[in-house]
């Protein structure tokens, strides 16, 4: 059966480029036929999507298989508010073709340069108080697994929860389909140095004080250096006196030394939700590229006592960070969520790449954190092993079942899952 040009090519490296693939090869299939075909010759194989992983997630010793060029066939049920596709486009694509046909997305997260697939099975999110992370919009998932049998399942099915939020354990999606709503507008407003006691002492209406709401610290000093709204324009307007902070007139990066072309308009001026909800624009290169990073999704109960114990490891924080953002979301019920059964705080560093010394700093933070239930990001570097991981998720035993039932010969394990689930 005939691939694409590009088949049995080199694997290389994930987008930050702090993760050689260890794969012999790479393929590219461009329909679900030839993705059976590939899984259909025995494992070890694994599903890429767009190399936005940290860490040897998506890696294996067999093939790499991209989704990537799967024809997205675009499909959009008006009546049931729902839009099916193949789950290899970026959500940056994904969305353009959406607000074309005046549909929208509840979310995005702050790059749109990410795979719909690859997001969705390690549960990345957006913001907001109200909105849940990217995977609870999902209706319905279709995957080959590891006998090269579609499965199909529902939102409501038995399985549904647990094969969602994946991380490609279950087999290789072909196809998926998300909620949608009518398209909106939103606009963005900065605050520069919020300070911190405000912000203790009015987390929740600061968080709830627009759709999406990011703040930005680097954990030294008495304030936080930016508080980032993304407000719907059908919704009350941001305030201009918000909680002492100052309202900045000119646009500006997270980071100090990046340029803010990089980042979708700001300044209060209204735009489609796809030019707003993500941090930067999808034809540019985003955050700063070389970098780490990690991720902790707290339970909102516990966010407070979390925040304050980062705070006292700030000195030894700072001179390896980039800059932290802090964001919000909604409770669901997908097994293996950050957010499964709790509204949750997404504590977020993105590192300077110094993998030894972020590596030595990273146990310190997870004995804080993990204590209080926080969930480690699945496609960012952390250092908890499956003994630390499984009291913080009640449905991995359930999990593992699912694992050995859709991939019976483990044709989809690799030492990722090992190490981190036990599979």
């Amino acid at each position: 059966m005939a691939y694409s040009d590009t088949d049995d090519q080199p694997a290389g490296q994930n987008w930050a480029q702090s993760h050689s693939f260890g794969a012999e090869t790479l393929q590219r299939p461009t329909d679900a036929s030839q993705v059976r075909d590939l899984i259909l010759r025995g494992g070890p194989v694994r599903a890429l999507g767009s190399r936005h992983s940290f860490t040897d997630l998506a890696d294996t010793a067999g093939r790499l298989v991209s989704v990537e060029r799967l024809a997205t066939d675009l499909v959009i049920d008006e009546d049931a508010q729902t839009a099916a596709f193949a789950p290899g486009i970026r959500y940056g694509d994904l969305a353009t073709q959406l607000q074309s046909r005046g549909w929208a997305l509840h979310n995005l997260a702050s790059l749109p340069h990410i795979s719909v697939a690859g997001a969705v099975a390690t549960g990345t999110h957006g913001s907001g108080d109200r909105n849940g992370n990217l995977a609870a919009a999902v209706a319905e998932v279709e995957f080959l697994d590891g006998r090269g049998e579609l499965v199909r399942l529902s939102r409501g099915d038995a399985d549904f929860d647990g094969a969602v939020v994946s991380l490609g354990a279950l087999g290789i999606s072909t196809r998926m389909t998300l909620d949608i709503q009518p398209t909106f507008d939103v606009r963005q407003d900065l605050y520069n140095d919020l300070p911190w006691e405000a912000a203790i002492a009015n987390f929740d209406a600061i968080t709830s004080s627009a759709y999406s709401v990011s703040l930005f610290t680097r954990w030294v000093g008495e304030t936080i250096e930016i508080a980032w709204l993304k407000s719907r324009m059908d919704e009350p307007v941001p305030p201009t006196d918000f909680f002492g902070a100052t309202l900045q007139t000119v646009e500006e990066h997270m980071l100090p030394d990046q340029p803010a072309t990089n980042t979708t308009q700001q300044g209060g001026v209204p735009g489609p939700w796809n030019d707003r909800l993500a941090h930067f624009k999808l034809g540019f290169t985003p955050s700063n590229g070389d970098e780490l990073q990690s991720e902790y999704l707290v339970p909102r109960r516990n966010a407070l006592q979390a925040i304050a114990a980062v705070r006292e490891l700030g000195p030894r924080i700072a001179p390896l960070l980039l800059v932290t953002e802090l964001r919000t979301m909604t409770a669901d019920r997908l097994w293996l969520s950050g957010a499964y059964d709790t509204d949750a705080v997404g504590i977020h560093f993105t590192w300077k790449k110094l993998p030894t010394e972020v590596g030595e700093l990273l146990p310190d933070i997870e004995a804080i954190l993990l204590p209080l239930g926080a969930r480690p990001h699945w496609g960012k570097v952390f250092a908890a092993g499956v003994d630390q991981l499984e009291p913080l998720y009640p449905r991995l035993d359930d999990f593992r079942s699912l694992a050995a039932k859709y991939d019976p010969q483990g044709i989809f394990r690799n030492g990722f899952l090992t190490r981190k689930l036990g599979l």
